[in-house]
Formats: C-alpha cells, sequence, structure tokens
C-alpha cells in the first residue's frame, strides 16, 4: 500500500540518536553510526522523530510500504516499560490517531496491564469519557397516548456474549447485531432502529474478562454459521472502539471477510 513514511538522508546523519527516544514504536534504530528504519510495520509516519533531528536528516515521504502494524508496535512497546508504553499513547493522541490509540487500549487491558494517565479527556485511568460523570439535560415531551405499547424485537436469548453457544441453532444464516453494553440504554429506540431482524450479541470491551476468549467464541460463529451481515453499535466513548477492534480479530481468525456496518451512539443518545 501507498502512505507516508520516513526517509533518513544518510549524508546528513551523524548518528547523534536524538531521534531514537522519540520514536517509541521502534521503529528507529542506530546501525554502523547511522539512524535506520528496521522496519515498515513499525513507522506510522507522523514523523515525531524529525523535530528531534539536529542535522535535518529526517523527512516524511509516500511510498509503497508494508502497513502499520499496531499489535506489532505494542509488543516491542510493551517490553520497554511504562514511561515508553506513556509515550506511545500520548504520540498517538497527539496526533488524532484514536483508531490505533484504542487498540493499544485494548491491548494493554487484555494483557491486565495499568493503563496511564495521560490527559483529562482521554481514555486513561479515571479520566475517561466513560466514566466521567454526566448531567444530561432534556427538554419535557408531551406525551399524547400513554397506551402506545414498544414490544420487544429480541429473537433470541441469551445475548451475552460469554453465555452464547457459539452452536446454536438461531445464529445460522443470521444478521448480527454486536452492541456495547451501554447502548441500549442510551439510545431510546434501540429495539426498532437495530434489533429488529437481528440476533443480538452484546459485551463491553473494556471491563469484560475473557477478551481473547471473544476472539475465538465470535471466529466460531463467523466460520461456521455462514453470517449474512455484522452490524455493530458502540458508544463514542474511546475504550468502546475495542468492539471493532475484536470483530476484526475474529473475522480475520475465521478467514471471512464479511463488510461490517458500525453505528456510534453519542452519550446524549443520538446517532453519530
Amino acid at each position: 500500500m501507498k502512505r507516508k513514511i520516513i526517509e533518513i538522508n544518510e549524508k546528513k546523519c551523524n548518528g547523534c540518536g536524538l531521534c531514537i527516544p522519540n520514536c517509541p514504536e521502534g521503529a528507529l534504530q542506530i546501525i554502523d553510526g547511522k539512524a535506520r528504519l528496521i522496519s515498515d510495520l513499525f513507522c506510522d509516519g507522523l514523523g515525531a522523530c524529525i523535530g528531534e533531528c539536529p542535522e535535518g536528516a529526517i523527512t516524511t515521504i509516500e511510498r509503497e510500504a508494508e502497513p502499520y502494524d499496531e499489535a506489532k508496535v505494542m509488543e516491542n512497546i510493551i517490553k520497554a516499560g511504562a514511561n515508553t508504553i506513556k509515550a506511545h499513547l500520548k504520540h498517538l493522541k497527539d496526533h488524532d490517531q484514536n483508531e490505533y490509540f484504542e487498540q493499544a487500549v485494548v491491548i494493554l487491558l487484555r494483557k491486565g496491564l495499568p493503563i496511564p494517565k495521560i490527559e483529562e479527556d482521554s481514555c486513561l485511568g479515571g479520566t475517561c469519557p466513560g466514566v466521567a460523570a454526566h448531567s444530561i439535560e432534556r427538554e419535557e415531551e408531551s406525551v399524547t397516548n400513554l397506551n402506545v405499547k414498544m414490544g420487544s424485537e429480541l429473537q433470541q436469548w441469551p445475548v451475552q456474549l460469554h453465555l452464547i453457544n457459539p452452536n446454536a441453532p438461531y445464529l445460522k444464516n443470521a444478521e448480527l447485531l454486536i452492541a456495547a453494553d451501554c447502548v441500549p440504554f442510551a439510545f431510546a429506540n434501540f429495539h426498532q432502529r437495530f434489533v429488529k431482524g437481528k440476533i443480538v450479541i452484546n459485551f463491553c470491551p473494556k471491563l469484560d474478562s475473557g477478551i481473547d476468549s471473544y476472539i475465538e467464541k465470535l471466529a466460531e460463529i463467523f466460520k461456521n454459521q455462514d453470517i449474512k451481515s455484522i452490524t455493530i453499535v458502540k458508544m463514542e466513548v474511546p475504550c468502546c472502539g475495542g468492539i471493532e477492534h475484536i470483530v476484526m480479530k475474529a473475522l480475520e481468525k475465521a478467514g471471512k471477510a464479511l463488510f461490517v456496518k458500525t453505528n456510534t451512539i453519542s452519550i446524549n443518545g443520538e446517532i453519530i
């Protein structure tokens, strides 16, 4: 694929190594007295190292390169310790790389590692928007018919992924709705808008244990049940992005290429 990636001018590089600490992803090493890009997989192309080069030897270019791989990067990041983890997450946040940031947080949660506090509006420590207190002001609406009933559209039980049997007959040729735990509470028309005609699976990518088992179970469902479609409904908070990561990993493990439609719900209960 063609993407942005750094390029090092060997003639200008004096091997000072000032660029190395500013690449927590581990893409740079000093080899034979020069800074070298050791793998396309580790370089996100954002250029955090550029400003630290006193010789102006580092630039970003666009060329054919292997896609950046956050999972492989995190293997190196975790080995390097807490300060490197924090530097990497801050790097992603500072450059608005929210998808990679969410992937990194999910990997840390899955390994039972602490999430360092970076900034007050990020999904770290106790400052995650998912746990920040909000008062939601609503205008009082008049109800013209108090006898109107909103029927349930749920077609199966159970719905929590830990409890679902991947061989359950209702999964055969199903159109799946994979929803974050908080969505039904935030979105008033959840049943009519999303549940109708779907088989429901729900979980929380932040608080649930056994994320690896979720990937395994979803992969088994995708592989053996001839799933027709997958719809994800998640909240706008960053940690909820882990749902997409889990689903995509399960599809990869199952060897399936299915279109995934993602809907995001705001804390105020609106589709974004």
